[in-house]
């Protein structure tokens, strides 16, 4: 099922540019609170059950609200759901430091401003993705060079984040890490609000669809319920996303424990401190850069399925086992930067796939339910880690997670759906521009 994006008539680069400047610094602050908000909890209270507890009230309502604010975005367009979004995710991360200092934040307390900020932060991610193919048109480049910039931006994120995150928490204290996710949220609201061009990010507008209760007639969004059907009956039509949704739902699940608790933990018990979080996450933000940057130039001449396997082979179980082997710093280092290079081509490819297979008035709602089922597992990492940790130890849990790892990303390329990668390529919207993405 595919669908034809109209140019723009006048070239204009300045909403893409507008698109990635605004997910860079939402995506920076994120990434400095994810060191951030670990470390505070576990210097207040000392326990790794309850640093997981904090990841699960934060990642319980992002996949929650995403899941149901896909039919949302279509209706209301992906720029009012962002800029608000963003906005309230500001005020809700600056009284957390500010309710602290002023004695005023008993943990359920912090629980409560911790979902607040995930449950803005689901619609607040997705419509700035669902506005990556306007704005592509808008700029009126391919959709592979498109998504790999989008890709780079995430990385350069991953990059500058956990650097600014740890240095702050090491020098200024946790505090000052969640102030800067603050400002970050409010910044990015602004670019979208403001800096965009008239007329970009309006609500999407359906052509014919058909669903379980009769075709949509073009012009016609129907009711929020059958919006959301429409989006999951496309969706479950769909064996590569089916399988996509599958694969990464468990490794981000495996991902989430890794970073919110076990590697805080292992930095405490290691001695490295925060500084080594930052340190071995901004290394693998820097080489997935580069990764990004090869991927949005050549990734239309490289087999996707290989690509993709080989990448997560590269990023996934080797940097969990390393941590558990007592080596030397640089080791540690030198494994989370070829596996920061491996992942830099894994979003492009994921991105490519998503926009070239699904209707764009359809995108809000099918990327809402598959980034919802794709995350579900994340509010359970940080405590199915907690408590693997209290239970068994850091190493039995780190030897775990490494095994796992590897077994999804290796036996799960066996099932017949992954060769529909490279065959899907050039259909769909990427029709419009001229170009297949990655």
């Amino acid at each position: 099922m595919t669908t034809t994006a109209v140019d723009p008539p006048v070239r204009s680069f300045r909403p893409l540019a507008g698109v990635l400047a605004a997910t860079a610094v939402s995506l920076t602050g994120t990434r400095v609170s994810a060191i951030a908000l670990p470390w505070f909890v576990l210097a207040t209270t000392g326990s790794a059950t309850m640093t997981g507890l904090v990841a699960f009230a934060e990642m319980t309502p992002y996949v929650l609200v995403k899941a149901l604010t896909g039919p949302l975005v279509d209706r209301l367009g992906p720029r009012v759901v962002s800029w608000t979004t963003d906005a309230v995710s500001a005020v809700a991360a600056g009284l957390v430091p500010l309710l602290h200092a002023r004695g005023l934040l008993p943990f359920w307390l912090l629980l409560a401003m911790v979902a607040v900020i995930g449950a803005m932060r689901g619609p607040g991610d997705l419509a700035k993705s669902v506005m990556v193919p306007e704005a592509a048109d808008h700029a009126r480049v391919p959709m592979e060079r498109a998504t790999g910039l989008s890709g780079v931006t995430e990385r350069l994120a991953s990059t500058v984040g956990p650097a600014v995150g740890g240095g702050l928490v090491a020098l200024l204290g946790p505090l000052a890490g969640l102030a800067v996710n603050a400002g970050t949220f409010a910044l990015g609201s602004l670019i979208i609000a403001l800096a965009l061009p008239r007329g970009m990010g309006r609500p999407a507008v359906p052509g014919a669809v058909a669903s379980s209760s009769g075709p949509t007639r073009e012009g016609e969004h129907g009711g929020y319920w059958r919006m959301f059907r429409e989006g999951f009956t496309f969706l479950r039509s769909e064996p590569l996303l089916l399988a996509v949704i599958v694969m990464v739902g468990i490794t981000n699940l495996l991902d989430a424990g890794f970073s919110t608790v076990l590697v805080p933990v292992w930095a405490r018990e290691s001695g490295n401190g925060p500084a080594a979080i930052g340190l071995t996450a901004g290394v693998m933000g820097a080489t997935a850069v580069v990764g990004s940057l090869i991927a949005a130039a050549v990734a239309s001449r490289l087999p996707r399925r290989t690509v993709f396997f080989v990448g997560f082979l590269l990023c996934g179980a080797p940097r969990i086992l390393v941590l558990a082997l007592g080596v030397p710093m640089w080791v540690v280092v030198t494994v989370f930067a070829v596996g920061g290079f491996g992942s830099g081509f894994l979003n492009p490819i994921l991105g490519a796939v998503l926009f070239e297979r699904v209707p764009r008035h359809l995108l809000g709602r099918v990327h809402a339910l598959g980034d919802s089922l794709a995350w579900a597992g994340i509010p359970l990492g940080g405590l199915l880690a907690g408590g693997a940790v209290a239970l068994v130890g850091l190493i039995p849990s780190l030897l775990t997670v490494g095994v796992l790892y590897f077994a999804t990303t290796t036996l799960t390329g066996l099932r017949p759906e992954w060769r529909e990668m490279d065959r899907s390529r050039g259909h769909g919207d990427t029709a419009a521009v001229g170009q297949a993405r990655a």
